[in-house]
């Protein structure tokens, strides 16, 4: 199947990487704003200058070049692609968020409806191994009736330093709230396992920590210059020196500095970029840590915790259920059966890892496949993560936030 790239970041590169690994999938037309990646992304591909582009606008002026096209731009920059491209009859590989805004989601499943054209948001916690074995364990009712979920996303000290306080997320205004660029995963996850959606919401959180208040005495504003650098938990020298020679983490988070591999580029980078700021001394706003609690309609109850103050690892969750317990950490299950006392350990055998560098525990490969096997074969039932279902999820993260800065529970109508 042939693949436009707009937007060849990352999250881009990495399902674009996948397609064409799997032999289902060839890139033959990109758009991306940055010289050194839309070089380097256009070799990788074999794409020709002619259908190597700048900006998206230029690649959909030229009319639909390809059956379907993922759509990886920065978050704010997700509804004028995805609308055009559907206008033109692509079928769309949307990275998450959908948008940041209610309104702009929804012209953009307005926009997949009337052009009959299939849409995948990629929630890939949805289509991992783990995720499959757990619905399924869910749905056979082997702990009975759910009565309860807790569910981490452990963030990580480093990941959040890089990707919310000195990274493209770190700002409400320029990207969104962290509880929808970074864990709309999760509330769709929680909706996905428990087969419904909550009727009443409420969330609290805060920026604790990464505030100058919270500056350490003596501390520079940036990392090179600082004496007390080499105790801080948050060095960016440490972190970004030590991706050298590791070809995943010169990916990420390396790949978002610089695209130079050496020590001479990643010490001017950490001079001159956002990466080597101090992390008392940015300007983000975004929360540090934040709970969800959700009631469902049928009396279920879930409490959703995301934290920075955590190593970078798999999201752990509990499952209380009349009849038995399930406790995973995103790799492993551990099954109780109440009825006979047994307990049961599933390994789901992830060859992947828990992050956006290593596949998401297998969801990207498994997501990646499932949207181009649905639009090859015209069967929409392979994409669980399509418009409608996003949408809805994604109007929780909003009710969350709206619990969080008014203080107060938020009820959710059937219609919302």
């Amino acid at each position: 199947m042939t693949l436009a790239l707009v937007g060849a970041g990352l999250r881009g590169q990495s399902y674009a990487r996948h397609a064409v690994a799997a032999r289902s999938g060839r890139v033959i037309a990109i758009a991306e704003p940055d010289p050194d990646r839309r070089r380097a992304v256009a070799e990788e591909f074999g794409v020709p200058p002619e259908r190597v582009f700048a900006d998206w606008a230029d690649l959909a002026a030229a009319g639909r070049l390809a059956e379907a096209a993922i759509v990886a731009t920065q978050d704010r920059m997700h509804t004028a692609p995805a609308i055009r491209l559907a206008d033109l009859g692509y079928h769309i590989l949307l990275e998450k968020p959908m948008a940041t805004s209610e309104d702009e989601a929804m012209q953009i499943a307005d926009a997949a409806q009337r052009n009959r054209i299939m849409l995948a948001v990629c929630h890939v916690l949805r289509y991992t191994p783990y995720t499959r074995l757990l619905k399924r364990l869910l749905d056979e009712g082997r702990i009975g009736r759910l009565i309860n979920v807790q569910h981490l996303e452990p963030v990580g000290w480093w990941h959040h330093a890089h990707s919310f306080v000195r990274g493209h997320w770190r700002s409400q205004e320029s990207s969104a709230p962290m509880l929808l660029t970074k864990a709309c995963h999760d509330i769709d996850w929680l909706i996905y396992l428990t087969g419904q959606l909550p009727a009443r919401v409420s969330s609290f959180g805060n920026l604790t920590h990464f505030r100058p208040e919270e500056r350490p005495e003596g501390a520079a504003d940036r990392c090179l210059d600082c004496s007390i650098e080499p105790t801080c938990p948050y060095s960016a020298k440490r972190l970004y020196l030590g991706c050298l020679g590791d070809p995943a983490r010169e990916f990420w988070p390396l790949g978002a500095l610089t695209e130079r591999r050496d020590l001479e580029g990643v010490l001017d980078a950490l001079r001159t970029g956002p990466y080597g700021r101090c992390v008392y001394a940015t300007d983000n706003d975004v929360v540090d840590h934040q709970v969800v609690a959700m009631e469902f309609p049928d009396g279920t109850t879930c409490s959703f915790t995301m934290a920075a103050f955590t190593p970078m690892e798999h999201r752990r969750t509990r499952l209380l259920g009349t009849h038995g317990y399930l406790d995973g950490d995103g790799q492993t299950l551990r099954l109780v059966d109440f009825r006979t006392g047994e307990e049961e350990l599933i390994d789901t055998s992830l060859a992947a890892g828990h992050s956006a560098a290593d596949g998401h525990g297998g969801g990207d490969e498994a997501l990646t496949a499932a949207f181009l096997a649905a639009v090859a074969g015209g069967d929409p039932s392979l994409i669980s993560s399509d418009a409608v279902s996003s949408l809805a999820s994604h109007r929780v993260v909003w009710a969350a936030e709206l619990a969080r800065t008014t203080g107060t529970v938020v009820r959710l109508t059937e219609e919302e």
